[in-house]
């Protein structure tokens, strides 16, 4: 295990020059966010931000990864937050994880799934969603951050669960 871990949340997309250099001192870059949805014709998505993830807005963002997984950065796809993104993926799963599961499989720079959940869910969800990353992507990093109380006084956090209970 490392002794350190020093997490980049990049969400505003300047670039990511001042930590790409030979030997960083950041250690994980957290992307975010990822949301999923419907489009006013009906089509679902899944949206970095407000975009979809292959728009030409971030090339240089897919650039940057794959620059800062070469100097042993991981790489670390959050969904959710404070825009959300559970409700539809829960409500319309097996097409929302499809699409989850592409975007993975496409940008291989991603090594791990940071889960903020700040929004009501089921356990059961969380689990199965746990569930399927694990399987599809066995040696993926799983993150999660609840918020402080909920973990020292086992009572539901943002997501509406207990996290000692996953």
């Amino acid at each position: 295990m490392e002794s350190k871990r020093i997490i980049f949340y990049y969400q505003t997309f300047n670039g990511l020059s001042v930590i790409l250099k030979a030997n960083p001192e950041v250690t994980h870059i957290h992307l975010s966010s990822i949301h999923f949805g419907v489009e006013d014709d009906g089509q679902p998505y899944i949206h970095l931000n407000n975009l979809y993830p292959d728009n030409e807005k971030f090339d240089s963002v897919w650039i940057d990864l794959e620059k800062a997984t070469s100097l042993g950065i991981k790489v670390v796809l959050m969904i959710g937050g404070a825009g959300g993104g559970y409700k539809y993926l829960f409500e319309n799963y097996k097409g929302a994880y499809n699409q989850l599961k592409q975007l993975l499989e496409k940008h291989s720079c991603i090594v791990g799934i940071d889960l903020d959940i700040e929004e009501m869910v089921t356990i059961d969800n969380v689990k199965q969603l746990i569930s399927d990353i694990k399987q599809d992507f066995p040696n993926f990093i799983i993150a999660m951050a609840p918020i402080q109380n909920s973990l020292q006084y086992d009572t539901p956090g943002m997501g509406g669960f207990i996290y000692k209970d996953l």
